[in-house]
């Protein structure tokens, strides 16, 4: 097992009418910035419940983050911030809204260009505070409702953003506000959670066996729950057992003294951004293409993913792999996701713009093992095409 610091101080409230605990959780005569989206929270009365549970606290809103928050729209809310001594946060949403949030925390403490507070490289921001926040989580996905880490886009860029000071105050979980989400979004969140783990698990194997475990726990739970919950947008213990592996996907807890790769992710941001195909389904659609194209260097845990998780007893381990992936691939188009670029009108003309897209972002040598150059980043792409 790799060498490791384990730091997460969120306090995590989970389960049915668990918004009633907000009132505690919030410091009291704080002045609060409730941020959200699209206004899904309005529509079904998500913020009203929020507001009644803030009793004795000055309140502002600030509405319309969108998908992959964008700088310019982040900018409004922290000028909003600056303008009303705002001295707590409160992030109602998904993980847009939150990671939006993240930034607003960061940006609105920061005397300097608020540029630089996105790091391309996964540096931490150069600060040394930040306005506190809290969430609300209204889609299970990203994470980001226990951890530190947000992803900004400015000028179809994706950027990355990391502190110390972002982790969330709280999260409170409460699957019952996550039912009136469309089945796209909950497939979306569904391989989110599912890439997230395997960006941790399916690296080279280190002896980590708690990792390696709970990763496994994860993966199994969303196979088992996954048709489920899409069909069923109501059944509490389906949605409830989603809404907690997307939260430990990406707390810190699988990751843990464990190689990370992030290849999906890197080269599904650049597709997001160029093209605007959902986050979820961008990865879906590159990582069977990646375990493809890099079964040889992933060989070992792919054979342990395949045995353990899709429990398969094939002898031969070229095609114990391949079912693998067939099978993964089959889950995802089972959520009702295509997964290949051509789906989506992305044709070969235009992965070139991509591959420069990863040059200019500096994605240049991707993986766990540092060696997945430009090249094999175009073979991915052809592959998954």
């Amino acid at each position: 097992m790799l060498n490791f610091n384990f730091y997460n101080p969120t306090h995590i409230a989970f389960g049915k009418d668990i918004l009633d605990q907000l009132n505690s959780l919030v410091p009291l005569n704080a002045k609060v910035l409730i941020t959200y989206g699209g206004g899904s929270v309005k529509k079904f009365g998500t913020l009203d419940k929020v507001i009644e549970n803030l009793p004795g606290r000055e309140i502002f809103e600030f509405g319309g983050i969108e998908p992959n928050p964008q700088y310019d729209t982040l900018m409004k809310a922290v000028a909003i911030a600056k303008k009303e001594n705002v001295d707590f946060l409160l992030a109602v949403g998904g993980g847009s809204v939150m990671d939006g949030t993240k930034f607003i925390a960061l940006a609105s403490k920061y005397e300097g260009d608020c540029l630089d507070l996105l790091t391309p490289d996964f540096d931490l921001a150069p600060v040394d505070s930040a306005i506190p926040l809290g969430t609300v989580v209204t889609l299970p996905a990203t994470g980001s409702e226990m951890n530190n880490g947000a992803v900004i886009s400015h000028k179809n860029l994706k950027v990355p953003v990391f502190s110390m000071h972002t982790f969330p105050k709280f999260s409170i979980l409460d699957p019952t506000l996550t039912f009136t989400l469309p089945k796209t979004q909950v497939a979306n969140g569904i391989i989110d959670t599912f890439i997230h783990t395997v960006e941790q698990y399916v690296t080279y194997p280190v002896d980590a066996r708690f990792q390696d475990r709970t990763a496994e726990g994860i993966l199994k739970t969303l196979i088992e729950i996954g048709k489920t919950t899409l069909e069923e947008p109501t059944n509490y213990d389906a949605r409830a057992n989603l809404v907690w592996c997307a939260t430990m996907a990406l707390n810190g807890l699988i990751g843990a003294g464990v190689p990370q790769d992030w290849t999906t992710h890197m080269i599904g941001h650049e597709v997001t951004a160029m093209f605007g195909v959902d986050h979820g389904k961008t990865l879906a659609i590159l990582q069977p293409a990646i375990w493809e194209v890099r079964k040889d260097k992933k060989r070992e845990k792919l054979i342990q993913y395949a045995e353990r998780v899709w429990n398969i007893e094939e002898v031969n381990n070229d095609l114990k792999i391949k079912q693998a992936i067939d099978k993964t691939r089959s889950f995802f188009e089972e959520l009702g996701v295509k997964t290949h670029l051509s789906d989506y009108g992305i044709t070969e003309e235009k992965i070139e713009d991509l591959v420069k897209a990863l040059e200019i972002n500096h994605r240049t040598s991707l993986s766990e093992t540092e060696d997945l150059t430009l090249e094999i980043s175009r073979e991915i792409l052809k592959k998954a095409l």
